[in-house]
């Protein structure tokens, strides 16, 4: 292991804000990646959060950010490493702050936001995008100002205007921005990602960390998640969740059309009705790692026998399948990172395609030579 050193420096330069151009840009999953990536490196992480964005019913049971929780439990992080959340984002909070536009209670604390954390480097998770939190004075560019820290922004690759939102990130964040990471790029786009955008960008001193292509795992939603989002019953196999889903497909037509379907899919989750016998066992001799039955209708004894066989879990939901799909629509790829096997995905993913000597030059850190 290369050991890195801190330069005489002040901590603010050791300060990462983790920001992104649009929500569910992956900020999470990066933070995680360069974390794995640093500490490889001698360095000591640590974590935090200014903004809290859990909502009711959805925060753990301590009012916690069920985010921060899972990135302390990955980093082995204690509570003492971890500086509070100064602002819960929701729209109590908005609406208080419209009501009283005068105040201004957080620029002190963000002036001083994680420095008696004894530690090499904090990542800090910023908003969600690049105006998130203005109304409060912590947008992403208000807390380079006061942390005086650099920015890693995380921008997913939508289109070749991704270029757009760049140049205008760059404009506001100036001297913090120390990089960007273009994520989720198509297999088919990495040519013009990388012959194309990263030079223009790079031309107009916009930093291109790494970029990294598109994978099906970090897009998958767990069979746990999907009980969560979908409030539905586990039929059987509740020992099963864990099990990742990477695409969902409609069984609704006739049983030799909906197996040409099943058979082109890989880990999918299959929603049919729950009187639809046929649909689900031929959704259970392909590729298929869990099935929504919608109507209310319980399986068949020969479905669950054969799915406890298979060990794929059975979920029913009382919703129609049109809602149901649009509620899996919703939430796939903008789920939490809360899987271990997504948690490896990334760090290699950071690993092989991030350059990371160009981020330490820019935070100060010195990388010496290996003995």
């Amino acid at each position: 292991m290369t050991q890195v050193l801190v330069k005489e420096a002040t901590l603010a330069a050791r300060t990462v804000l983790i920001g992104s151009t649009e929500a569910y840009s992956g900020k999470s999953a990066a933070i995680l990646g360069l974390a794995e990536f640093m500490r490889r490196d001698g360095l000591r992480v640590t974590y935090g959060k200014p903004i809290g964005a859990c909502m009711e019913g959805d925060c753990l049971s301590d009012g916690l950010d069920p985010d921060i929780q899972f990135m302390a439990d990955t980093l082995e992080l204690s509570a003492e490493e971890i500086p509070p959340v100064l602002l819960r984002l929701d729209e109590a909070a908005i609406r208080d702050r419209i009501a009283n536009p005068d105040t201004e209670p957080f620029a002190e604390a963000l002036s001083s936001y994680g420095r008696d954390i004894d530690t090499d480097i904090v990542l800090l998770e910023g908003p969600g995008t690049l105006h998130e939190g203005e109304l409060f004075g912590m947008s992403l560019q208000h807390m380079a100002d006061r942390i005086g820290a650099k920015v890693v922004l995380i921008a997913r690759y939508d289109s070749i205007l991704i270029a757009d939102s760049l140049l205008v990130a760059r404009q506001q964040l100036q001297h913090h921005l120390a990089g960007v990471i273009v994520n989720d790029v198509p297999a088919d786009e990495l040519d013009t990602v990388n012959g194309e955008i990263v030079p223009f960008l790079e031309q107009r001193g916009i930093p291109i960390l790494g970029v990294l292509p598109t994978n099906r795992i970090l897009r998958s939603i767990s069979v746990g998640e999907l009980v969560h989002q979908l409030e539905a019953r586990i039929l059987c196999c509740g020992d099963r969740l864990d099990l990742m889903v990477e695409e969902f497909t409609i069984g609704a037509m006739n049983v030799n059309s909906a197996l040409k379907y099943f058979r082109k899919a890989q880990h999918q989750a299959v929603i049919t009705g729950g009187d639809r016998t046929d649909i689900q066992l031929a959704a259970l001799e392909t590729s298929t790692h869990c099935l929504i039955l919608t109507g209310q209708l319980p399986p068949s004894a020969l479905i669950l026998s054969r799915a406890e066989e298979l060990e794929v879990p059975i979920l029913s939901v009382d919703l129609d399948t049109l809602t149901t799909v649009e509620r899996i629509e919703r939430v796939f790829g903008q789920v939490r990172l809360h899987e271990a096997v997504k948690v490896r995905c990334i760090q290699e993913l950071i690993l092989k395609n991030c350059d990371m000597r160009r981020l330490y030059d820019a935070l100060d850190l010195a990388l010496p030579l290996a003995s």
